[in-house]
Order: C-alpha cells, then sequence, then structure tokens
C-alpha cells in the first residue's frame, strides 16, 4: 500500500526530527464511508486500528472484518448510543461531558465494561465542532476520577479549524499538549494519550506530540458520498449499511 509507504516516511521523519520514537506514533485508519474492503485493505498493510464516525455503521461493518482489528469512535457520541456503542467500540476519542461520563459509567456496570476515553476539547472554539470549553476540563476529568471509577481516562482529542495550510493547526495542537500538561499535575493522571492530527495535517500533530493520527483520505483517497441502507437489529435500533 504505497499511501501507507508516504505516511510513514513522514511520520518517521518527523519522529526523527522530533526526537521521537516512532512507535509513540499510533494511525487509526478512518474508514467512514468506505466498505469492509478498504478496511481489509488496512488490515492487510499492517494497520489493526479501524475509526468510525457513525455507531450504526460500525454495527454493520464489524461483524465481516478481521476480527483482531480494534474499533475506535472518533465522531460524536450520543447518550442514546451508549450501549450499542460499548457493544461494537473498543476505545472512545470523543467524550465532551460529565452527563455523558456517567451514562457510560452506567452502561459500563451492568455491561462488565472497562473502557478507554479521551476527553474532547474544542481548542479552537468553532461553534461547528464538538468538544467542551479547555476550562471545562479541570471539572470534567475531577467528575471521572471521582464518580467513573471503570471509565480509564487516557488523554485528550481536537480538531483543528479546516485550513489548507498545515501550520494553521500548530497553535491549536500545541495547545492541547499544554493542557495535557497541566492536567498531569492537577489530577495526578498519566494521561498518556493524545488524539489530534487529520490527512492534511497530521505531521505538524506528531510534532506537536500526537500518539493517534486519524488518517483516512490521504490513505484511501477521497471519500465516496455515503448511501446507506437502513437496518434494523433485533432491538429496533436503526444500523447503516454502506451500499454502492
Amino acid at each position: 500500500m504505497k499511501e501507507l509507504e508516504q505516511v510513514e516516511e513522514v511520520i518517521g521523519a518527523v519522529c526523527a526530527k522530533s526526537g521521537r520514537d516512532r512507535s509513540e506514533v499510533r494511525i487509526v485508519a478512518v474508514t467512514k464511508t468506505h466498505g469492509p474492503e478498504v478496511v481489509e485493505e488496512a488490515r492487510s498493510a499492517g494497520l489493526l486500528t479501524v475509526g468510525e464516525n457513525k455507531v450504526q455503521e460500525a454495527m454493520w461493518k464489524k461483524p465481516l472484518c478481521d476480527s483482531r482489528l480494534s474499533w475506535h469512535l472518533i465522531g460524536h457520541l450520543q447518550t442514546n448510543k451508549v450501549r450499542h456503542a460499548l457493544a461494537t467500540f473498543d476505545y472512545f476519542h470523543s467524550i465532551d461531558s460529565a452527563k455523558l461520563l456517567d451514562k457510560i459509567e452506567a452502561v459500563s456496570e451492568e455491561m462488565g465494561l472497562c473502557p478507554q476515553i479521551l476527553l474532547e476539547v474544542n481548542v479552537s472554539g468553532e461553534k461547528s465542532k464538538s468538544g467542551m470549553k479547555p476550562e471545562e476540563v479541570p471539572f470534567v476529568l475531577e467528575h471521572a476520577m471521582a464518580q467513573c471509577p471503570r471509565i480509564d481516562v487516557q488523554g485528550f482529542m481536537t480538531m483543528a479549524p479546516f485550513s489548507m495550510d498545515p501550520e494553521a493547526s500548530r497553535p491549536y495542537f500545541r495547545r492541547l499538549k499544554e493542557l495535557q500538561i497541566q492536567m498531569r499535575k492537577v489530577s495526578g493522571l498519566y494521561l498518556p494519550e493524545l488524539s489530534m492530527g487529520m490527512s492534511g495535517d497530521y505531521g505538524v500533530a506528531v510534532e506537536e506530540g500526537a500518539t493517534f493520527v486519524r488518517l483516512g483520505t490521504v490513505l484511501f483517497g477521497s471519500r465516496p458520498k455515503a448511501k446507506r441502507q437502513v437496518m434494523s437489529d433485533d432491538t429496533g435500533f436503526e444500523v447503516c449499511k454502506v451500499v454502492d
């Protein structure tokens, strides 16, 4: 997979320049609107972490893919989809409120799970983006520590504003890194993970400390327009199948 080879060259070069070990950075292969065949392509190339934006799409896609894959939810999670999300995903990048934490905690208790999560922070302040304000993070993190013993908070996630210039993302990634350092001191938690950087700016993100980069277009080309067939599972929950 030549696209992955090119990505690896960029990440390797940035890590060498920044004094980082290449093993610190993991690629989340974002397969939104792609079918299981693209997931298999990624797996065959050595990518074992799949990122999906929608719970319903992953519910359909996951059973058709290699069971060794790790599935990460990178899109917004609604409280009414928590149970299905916990049954589908191994890791959650986009937890953005104490209310959502409480729901995840309650359902995790019922299901016997201990999910790993990242707190999503809207560093840029864009109204179109999900995520809590940076000043809300201490309260939400304290709430997780005090009220949610099953939830393992691993760090933080953010999305930079869209720009054709990768350098425009740097201040936002740097701010999330600063927040990580600050919250480590306040909470005493290690909080090792930073999920930041996508196809257009992942090199800058790695320079600024990303441990997860969420890559779709740079690996798989332009995302196809989603054509979804809506089905229902045995509980009546709608599942979205991507169709040609």
